[in-house]
């Protein structure tokens, strides 16, 4: 076979593959997503009671979004919502999440049912009343105080391989609650629908009230805000707290010692401005605030640091927040700027003086009431904390703000004061940060971590020609790397990317993309911008052979198996290029069921054993068990058997992965050509005969680059060794000695003498 013809046939079949996807792609393009059904649809598939005991028959639907009133009898129980009418839910699979809540007319959620999803671990995986359960500890809960401010929304119980879609049901489940009292449909709220059909007043910030007062008028009007808490005070609220090791472990000192003394103050508004940061500080403060920005100084003293150690660390100042009508921001180093002294007459001096800006994400109202929310830890363990929270409310003195008086609002549009159609996206809240945000956040360990793995791989593959002619010490790398995979990224944090993901981001492309799905695992996120990247330079590989946990563990078992001296089979060669396109076969028939129905795909997407094996850590009915177990076993005597003829993210990774830009794979002109030992060593048998190198195939393990360093095993390496060793075995001994190291010098009366040939030299013969 020519060059020509082996280069054809490489770029042939990716090129026809392109071709089908390409095809099937515009087939599905005109078709449109399926609608989701309204509140009244979802409704016919419960009753009444499943919300609300006793309860016996629905009204009529209310506003837009709906709302549908349930009665016993003519006795209103509540009302039950659509939580995707609300707020965004909208899961893993890139599709809403649709849950029926039942809430009362005082804002209590009276209960929950999962109608429609999409989500494929729950679908096929995690029972789907294991997650439901997840959602719980939201029945009986008042969501008043957390619409008015008063409290933090309630923390949702992860379920391990189902954080994303339990994060999102929760977190949708609590937004839309919130943003119906707010709207007045409901609770108290709905009194004061009514009260704002009627002239009301509007309150904003004189701008024309600057003054500069001293340290005790500001601290006497309320200007200035103060929490003073000292040891005992802490130590006491510990102790009625419940946490037995946390009152067990009390702060050592006097109990009239400060703890902590505490003062916050808006300096946004001029006068309170002027007074603590001066004339010139409020000056530069003014031009640095935007739009709708509001500045805030937070100043202590005691033994009790505000700022704490995450805003060195991390960036973010974790003991503090800011919260206001069921909204809440933490201010991060980039909205933090450190100040000496404050400037009023008569200031205390105090340890840490701190002005920070409100992120734009957030709007803090300064003519309603808010709170800042001190967070006081304590160690009750070499890796336990227990904590409380202290609040300090703040509100802006009346003598700041004037006010206007603002036009009624008719009775028709205050009732819908939002409108949506229930098919439209959910109202936005500009007031509150998204989930992915906050997921984000709340994963900075496990994403430095994943960074760090991914940086450490990257210098691997760009110093491998250092490494790999150290074969003793690459193999050990490789293990140990193979088994940081297996078991911290895919048993411990479940990031096992899976051809789900592909079907799920192409159908996105197709029906509407939105990032905030895909940011919503940050791990997962991570993972797939690294095998992008990693496909244009190296293909399918970075993700094949070494990011992926399952294919750790079949190489891992069979590096076992290997040392068990279990004998392990070759496929012939005949066979196995016939066996390998069977893989790209399943990859396109679930591509083209995906736009059938994604739902569709995902079970049958179970051709994969990731959840099994990875997610669920084989903790599931035993078909799925089985069928992974057998694919191990297998994989004991055909090293990665799954990966070379089933796997269907392989087959989908090899395709763009034939736009890599480099080679970085050496090879010499005997390869293929007399020599066949890289092809025959082959751990995946992606060498071809004629010598190169199939890359849809290839999970660059290096092994080809071991040997084409090895003057052992290497044909080309051997001649080279053996052309070396002979001309050193026929060069002279002064030639070996110039070669070697220095000369010995003969000196006779301090002078050097020169050397004479040895008689028995039978290179030089005299």
């Amino acid at each position: 076979m020519v060059a020509s013809d082996v280069a054809t046939n490489r770029w042939r079949m990716p090129a026809i593959l392109v071709a089908i996807l390409i095809g099937l792609c515009a087939i599905a393009a005109p078709r449109a997503a399926h609608a989701a059904g309204d509140l009244a649809t979802y409704l016919s598939k419960i009753t009444p009671g499943d919300l609300f005991p006793n309860a016996d028959r629905f009204g009529v639907p209310q506003g837009e979004p709906p709302i549908m009133p349930v009665y016993r009898g003519d006795q209103l129980k509540g009302y039950v919502y659509l939580n995707s009418d609300f707020a965004n839910s909208v899961g893993y699979s890139g599709k809403p999440i649709h849950i029926l809540v039942g809430i009362d007319p005082k804002g209590v959620i009276t209960g929950l049912k999962l109608v429609d999803h999409k989500e494929p671990i729950v679908l096929i995986g995690i029972p789907e009343p294991r997650i439901v359960a997840a959602l719980n500890g939201l029945l009986g809960k008042d969501m008043m105080p957390i619409a008015q401010g008063a409290e933090h929304a309630p923390q949702a119980d992860i379920v391990s391989g189902a954080t994303v879609t339990v994060l999102v049901m929760h977190d949708s489940i609590v937004r839309a609650a919130t943003r119906l009292i707010r709207s007045g449909r409901i609770g108290a709220g709905a009194a004061a629908s009514t009260a704002a059909a009627q002239p009301g007043v509007t309150r904003t910030v004189d701008p024309d009230k600057s003054e500069i007062r001293d340290w005790s008028s500001l601290l006497g009007d309320g200007s200035v805000r103060r929490l003073h808490l000292s040891i005992g005070d802490v130590n006491d609220a510990f102790a009625k707290s419940g946490n037995t090791a946390a009152a067990q472990s009390p702060e050592p000192g006097d109990a009239g010692d400060t703890f902590v003394d505490l003062y916050v103050a808006m300096v946004s508004v001029p006068t309170i401005g002027r007074s603590l940061l001066g004339d010139e500080g409020y000056q530069r403060l003014k031009q640095r605030l935007q739009p709708g920005q509001q500045a805030i100084v937070v100043a202590g003293d005691g033994i009790y640091s505000f700022k704490g150690s995450a805003y060195v660390r991390g960036g973010i100042f974790d003991r503090i927040e800011v919260l206001q009508e069921g909204g809440s921001t933490r201010f991060r180093d980039k909205n933090h700027m450190r100040l000496g002294a404050l400037a009023a007459a008569g200031a205390p001096a105090l340890r840490e003086i701190g002005l920070f800006v409100t992120p734009p994400e957030f709007t803090l109202d300064p003519t309603e009431p808010w709170q800042l929310q001190l967070l006081v830890q304590r160690s009750t363990g070499s890796h336990d904390k227990a904590f409380l929270t202290f609040d300090i409310d703040y509100t802006v003195p009346d003598a700041y703000l004037k006010q206007q008086t603002r036009p009624a609002v008719p009775a028709a549009k205050a009732t819908t004061a939002r409108p949506a159609p229930a098919t439209a996206q959910p109202v936005a809240d500009d007031t509150e940060e998204p989930l992915w945000m906050r997921i984000w956040r709340s994963q900075m360990v496990a994403i430095g971590i994943t960074a760090l793995a991914l940086a450490v791989l990257t210098g691997i593959f760009f110093f491998q020609n250092v490494l790999v002619r150290r074969p003793r010490l690459y193999t050990w790398v490789r293990r140990a790397y193979l088994l940081f995979v297996l078991v911290w990224l895919g048993w411990y944090a479940n990031a096992q990317l899976s051809v789900v993901n592909v079907v799920t981001f192409v159908n996105a492309l197709l029906t509407g993309f939105h990032w905030e799905f895909f940011l919503a695992a940050p791990l997962i996120f991570i993972l797939w911008a690294a095998t992008a990247a990693g496909l244009l330079f190296w293909g399918r590989g970075p993700f094949c052979g070494w990011l992926c946990p399952f294919g750790a563990l079949q190489e891992l078992t069979n590096t076992v198996a290997k040392w068990l001296k279990v004998p392990q089979i070759t496929v012939p060669w005949g066979l196995h290029e016939r066996l390998w396109p069977i893989k790209y076969i399943i990859f396109l028939g679930l591509f083209g069921l995906s736009l059938y129905s994604v739902a569709l795909a995902e079970q049958v997407a179970e051709v994969e054993p990731f959840k099994t094996a990875i997610i669920l850590k084989f903790s599931r009915s035993w078909p799925f068990v089985l069928y992974a177990a057998a694919l191990l076993g297998i994989g004991l005597f055909i090293e990665r058997f799954f990966c070379r003829y089933l796997c269907p993210l392989g087959a989908a990774l090899a395709i763009p992965g034939r736009i890599r830009t480099f080679e970085w794979l050496r090879r010499w002109k005997e390869c293929g050509s007399p020599c066949q030992r890289c092809a025959k060593e082959c751990p995946v048998q992606s060498i071809h005969p004629e010598g190169h190198i199939n890359v849809n195939e290839c999970i660059y393990c290096m092994h080809c680059q071991k040997l084409y360093y090895d003057d052992q095993r290497c044909p080309h390496m051997i001649q080279v060794r053996l052309k070396r060793e002979k001309f050193e075995a026929m060069s002279s001994p002064s030639m070996r000695a110039a070669k070697s190291g220095p000369k010995t010098v003969i000196t006779h009366a301090g002078q050097p003498m020169a050397a004479t040939a040895p008689s028995n030299d039978l290179t030089h013969p005299s």
